[in-house]
C-alpha cells in the first residue's frame, strides 16, 4: 500500500501535466492542478498519498522498535496522512479560494516540519535493525532542511518543478519504508515456515 500510493500520486501528476489545459509543470505546483475542471485526477493522488502515510504509520507500529522516537515518528507519519488528506479536501489551493477559513499555508507549514522530524525519529529505531536505512532517513532528513525551506522564497516560474523535487524526498521515505516492511515480513514469514 505504501509503495502503490506513491505509484498512484506520481502517475496522477503525471496525468494531469498532460490533461489539464495551459499548465506549465515548470511554474505551476501541484496544487494548481488540484483546482479547476480535473481537480479530481489529482485528488485522487493526493489521497493514494496520504493512504500510504498512513499505511506507514500502522506497519511502524505494528513492528515498533520500542522507543519514544519511534512512537513520535509514527505519530509523525498518522499526522502527514492526516495533513495531506486535508489538502486534498480542502480544496482551497491553486484557485486562490478566500471562501471561510483558509488553512492551505497552514498545513504546507506543518507538513513541512513533520517532513523533517519524521525520518529523523525513525532513524533511530532503524539504526538497530536496518542501519543503513538508517543513515539514508538522517540523509533525507536534511536534503529536506536544506532544500524546503527556500520553496518559500523561490519566483513563481520555476516552483512547480522545485516542489516536485520535495516531493521526490518524502516519496523516498514511504517507498523506503514499504520496502523495509516487505522485506521484514518475508523475514518473519521464512522464521515461521
Amino acid at each position: 500500500m505504501a509503495i502503490l500510493g506513491c505509484v498512484i500520486f506520481a502517475v496522477s501528476i503525471l496525468i494531469a501535466d498532460f490533461v489539464v489545459p495551459d499548465h506549465d509543470w515548470i511554474a505551476d505546483t501541484i496544487s494548481d492542478l488540484g483546482a479547476g475542471r480535473y481537480e479530481f485526477i489529482v485528488d485522487i493522488g493526493i489521497y493514494a498519498f496520504s493512504a500510504a502515510l498512513i499505511a506507514c504509520a500502522l506497519l511502524c507500529a505494528h513492528l515498533h522498535q520500542g522507543q519514544r522516537k519511534w512512537s513520535a515518528g509514527i505519530i509523525g507519519l498518522a499526522g502527514l496522512g492526516l495533513i495531506v488528506f486535508l489538502v486534498g479536501a480542502r480544496n482551497e489551493y491553486g484557485d486562490h479560494d478566500t471562501d471561510g477559513v483558509v488553512i492551505h499555508s497552514y498545513l504546507v507549514y506543518a507538513l513541512g516540519v513533520l517532513m523533517l522530524l519524521v525520518p529523523w525519529l525513525l532513524s533511530y529505531g532503524l539504526a538497530h535493525c536496518a542501519l543503513g536505512l538508517a543513515k539514508t532517513f538522517k540523509v533525507l532528513a536534511v536534503l529536506w532542511l536544506l532544500f524546503a525551506p527556500p520553496f518559500f522564497f523561490l519566483p513563481t516560474s520555476i516552483d512547480g518543478l522545485y516542489e516536485r523535487g520535495l516531493g521526490l524526498i518524502a516519496m523516498a521515505m514511504v517507498i523506503l519504508l514499504g520496502r523495509f516492511f516487505m522485506q521484514q515480513g518475508r523475514a518473519l514469514a521464512d522464521e515461521a515456515g
